[in-house]
């Protein structure tokens, strides 16, 4: 099993810019990609970023060139980087692990909420 407990979300204002963070703990080490993936009320959860255990990273054109996904493997702890934000940024954040077993892990999910 693998856990994931999410930080730093918040409300900032449109221009505004927040870290995300998630920090892992269990079984690390079956992760072979994490990602970043947000819900905002009436849509579906849609992938913002995700980044794989050799550092390649995919963004999602929504917020590329104002989002930026890291990892600090030291630290089991991912995060999002999140600049020039805009309403439609509003959304409860969630962050997932994969696992080479065939798993998927969720955490608990964090608002960002993106007003004036």
């Amino acid at each position: 099993q693998v856990q994931l407990v999410e930080s730093g979300g918040g409300l900032v204002q449109p221009g505004g810019s927040l870290r995300l963070s998630c920090a892992a703990s269990g079984r690390v080490f079956i992760i072979y990609f994490m990602g970043w993936y947000r819900q905002a009320p009436g849509k579906e959860r849609e992938l913002v970023a995700t980044i794989n255990s050799s550092g390649n990273t995919n963004i999602a054109d929504a917020v590329k060139g104002r989002f930026t996904i890291s990892r600090d493997s030291a630290k089991d702890t991912m995060y999002l980087q999140m600049t020039s934000l805009e309403p439609e940024d509003t959304a409860v954040y969630y962050c997932a692990a994969f696992g080479y077993e065939g798993n998927d892990y969720w955490g608990q999910g964090t608002q960002v909420t993106v007003s004036s």
